[in-house]
């Protein structure tokens, strides 16, 4: 840990570089803020951080420049006294009581908002279950032999498959094979559909094998596309100038699959998670620094929400909001679910 005043100057500096996006001077903290020593005390604590990796300066006379470290520092100290003011949870609350949208499409309401409280990139995942479970199947027959399944799982997913049987298949028939699955399996997981020991007739075991299949596949996708919002407020900003990094950026998060690999590593339990710059694995990715947190009921049903921009992001106002995003989903999620 730093000592006191010196912390103190890093997180000027930090502050004063994310509201301008210039170097900052030793001068200007000497003279603008009341902290009882000389300019020459504050040149040597600022001498100092730099010796340690906190700070680093384009140019031997140029102001200083917060690094990762820095920003790492920075996100710790302040990590346990950040919160929205009340009148700004108040508007979220607000906002989220009055929408009278379909749930999908309140999570992407939920990103727009997020977006414009820190001026930056939101994104929010759908909701997915850590393992689906089998609500009910429908079977519809098609051709003497051929029948539709169309299966229903928790979480409002629908899923469906043309199944071909050695057999002759009515529609009478189909709709007590339908009857008796739905009997035996409602509300199960795959492994528990696979372990549960029900006497089956050749037609009701390939529906059923069917069902495993598709749960199974089910199972190993990801949190799908995400909604993703305020990607123009973010490259707006001075760092994207110019910057060739941007254009890989675009292609990374138009892509499939960016999440899992970005935003889910080392995201358990409750909480925030904070990525800054070369933290992300990916080049593309290191001038950035990624806030985000996992929403809904654990071990049932959620998703993820956060915020990505430039390393110079107002950290405590991001950190804030994001944990009133995921609380306030959090509840949308108990109430749909």
């Amino acid at each position: 840990m730093l000592a006191e005043r010196r912390e103190t100057i890093l997180r000027i500096i930090v502050h004063e570089y994310i509201a301008g996006a210039t170097p900052v001077a030793s001068r200007d903290i000497a003279y603008n803020y009341n902290l009882n020593v000389s300019p020459a005390t504050v040149r040597n604590d600022v001498a100092y951080l730099e010796e340690e990796g906190y700070i680093m300066r384009p140019h031997p006379s140029a102001g200083a420049l917060p690094t990762d470290k820095a920003y790492r520092y920075y996100v710790k100290i302040i990590s346990g006294d950040v919160e929205l003011p009340p009148d700004e949870q108040y508007q979220i609350y607000e906002l989220f009581q009055e929408a009278r949208v379909e749930f999908e499409q309140w999570l992407k309401l939920a990103a727009v908002l997020l977006a414009r409280f820190v001026h930056n990139v939101a994104v929010v995942t759908p909701v997915k279950a850590p393992r689906c479970r089998f609500k009910h199947l429908d079977l519809v027959a098609l051709q003497d032999f051929v029948s539709l399944m169309v299966l229903v799982l928790y979480e409002a997913r629908v899923r469906q498959r043309i199944i071909f049987f050695d057999e002759k298949v009515t529609q009478d028939s189909l709709t007590m094979i339908a009857n008796k699955l739905n009997s035996s399996y409602g509300g199960m997981a795959n492994s528990e559909i696979s372990a549960r020991e029900v006497e089956l007739s050749p037609e009701e075991k390939k529906v059923a094998e069917c069902v495993v299949s598709m749960i199974a596949a089910e199972d190993k996708l990801g949190y799908g596309r995400p909604y993703l919002e305020g990607l123009h407020l973010m490259l707006s900003q001075p760092e994207f100038v110019s910057n060739p990094r941007a254009l890989n950026l675009l292609e990374i998060l138009e892509g499939e699959g960016w999440v899992e690999a970005f935003l889910q590593p080392g995201l358990t339990g409750g909480g925030i998670k904070v990525i800054i710059g070369e933290e992300n694995r990916d080049e593309a990715m290191q001038d950035l620094s990624l806030i985000v947190s996992k929403y809904g009921i654990p071990d049932k049903a959620g998703g993820i929400v956060g915020v990505i921009g430039p390393k110079r992001m107002d950290y405590a106002r991001v950190i804030s909001s994001v944990n009133c995003f995921s609380s306030m989903l959090s509840k949308s999620v108990a109430r749909y679910i």
